[in-house]
């Protein structure tokens, strides 16, 4: 197995990472903005991905998105293919990306937004810390990306100020060597996590 930044040489994988993207998103019931090959094929060709490759089989993927003219940048499609879950690959995956990200982008502020209570524990091990929207991008264009996903009504009745996801950002300019990392306790993000849908999932019931 290895993890290696992409280039023009992995296009062939384009579709089988759609394709995963949009399988995970119809199993976890989850919001997961779908990504079409072409999209995917310009972050493998300009090095802005991450790709796992068991010899010549796919395994992982994940890539870099530049918003606010480079001052955020976010790694984006983070994804597993079913046949190397529950390995740790994710985490590899997930630590490279960040890696690349830190020395293509040194100076950017690097954000995700995420359902998922293992990315949440993952960005907390690498000195992400939970933030609300405003302090991310105001870039149309990225919150434009979450049209494909089945929550984006929710994004829109709040004005873009929250969602069922919960955004969390890495600053480098705090970074210093006695920066304790934000510390993951799976209760508090579990407990947020419901009261979120909780909240928005009663609203929708209503305006049926």
């Amino acid at each position: 197995m290895e993890i290696v930044i992409a280039n023009k040489s992995h296009s062939i994988y384009a579709d089988i990472i759609c394709q995963t993207i949009a399988d995970a998103a119809l199993v976890r019931g989850t919001g997961i903005a779908k990504r079409k090959p072409e999209y995917i094929i310009t972050k493998l060709e300009n090095g802005n991905a991450v790709i796992a490759l068991d010899g010549d089989k796919f395994a992982g993927f994940c890539y870099i998105e530049q918003w606010s003219h480079g001052k955020f940048v976010a790694n984006s499609g983070l994804i597993v293919h079913p046949d190397y879950r529950n390995l740790g690959l994710a985490k590899q995956i997930k630590q490279v990306i960040f890696e690349h990200s830190r020395s293509k982008f040194p100076e950017a502020k690097i954000f995700s937004i995420t359902t998922g209570l293992a990315v949440m524990k993952m960005n907390s091990d690498l000195g992400y810390k939970p933030v609300t929207f405003s302090e991310l991008t105001t870039d149309q264009t990225f919150w434009n990306g979450c049209q494909t996903c089945k929550n984006y009504d929710v994004l829109q009745r709040t004005e873009q100020k929250m969602c069922l996801c919960t955004g969390m950002l890495y600053d480098p300019s705090k970074e210093t060597n006695n920066t304790p990392k934000h510390t993951y306790d799976k209760k508090v993000w579990t407990r947020l996590k419901n009261i979120k849908q909780t909240r928005f999932l009663k609203k929708e019931k209503k305006n049926e």
